[in-house]
């Protein structure tokens, strides 16, 4: 049995337990194990609840994937998709965005992957996402890509806009 719910701070362990396995292929990728997600600890996960809405993907019970929002002036920012290599190609990462994306209306969406993810990137276009910058943060060497949905795209197939 799969559920989608809104992630409690008892989860933290086992998102970040997720997030460290989910998060080696893009650091084998890029040859850069500093990266956040692998260096990030269970007191930030913990914070992370304070300030962003976290979901997190059930299977039988166990979490198998997660994902964070926050929203700030109009724009939803979405992190930390991650889903547990296991369970990787199941369509687990796809529900999570579209459970995600459902939570706010009437935003832009952003989020930003390594420019050299192109499974990743695929995988953000197929959703409707798109490339608009590319910027190296300070806190590591990966050069991301920043990608946005606006409100319009993604009212493209609904009920009201007038097609079937």
């Amino acid at each position: 049995m799969k559920e989608i719910l809104e992630a409690r701070p008892e989860d933290a362990s086992e998102i970040l337990r997720i997030q460290k396995k989910a998060y080696r292929s893009e650091a084998e990728l890029y040859n850069d194990y500093d990266i956040q997600p692998l260096k990030q600890t269970l007191s930030s996960v913990e914070q992370d609840f304070e300030s962003h809405f976290i979901l997190k993907y059930l299977l039988d019970g166990k979490i198998v994937g997660s994902v964070r929002a926050i929203e700030e002036n109009g724009t939803c920012l979405i992190g930390k998709l991650m889903v547990d290599p296991e369970f990787q190609g199941r369509g687990i990462g796809k529900e999570l965005m579209h459970e995600i994306e459902g939570l706010y209306s009437n935003v832009r969406f952003e989020l930003f992957t390594g420019n050299k993810s192109t499974k990743n990137i695929t995988f953000y276009e197929t959703l409707g996402y798109t490339g608009y910058k590319t910027e190296q943060l300070p806190r590591e060497d990966t050069v991301f890509l920043f990608m946005e949905k606006n409100p319009k795209s993604k009212m493209v197939n609904s009920p009201t806009s007038g097609h079937p």
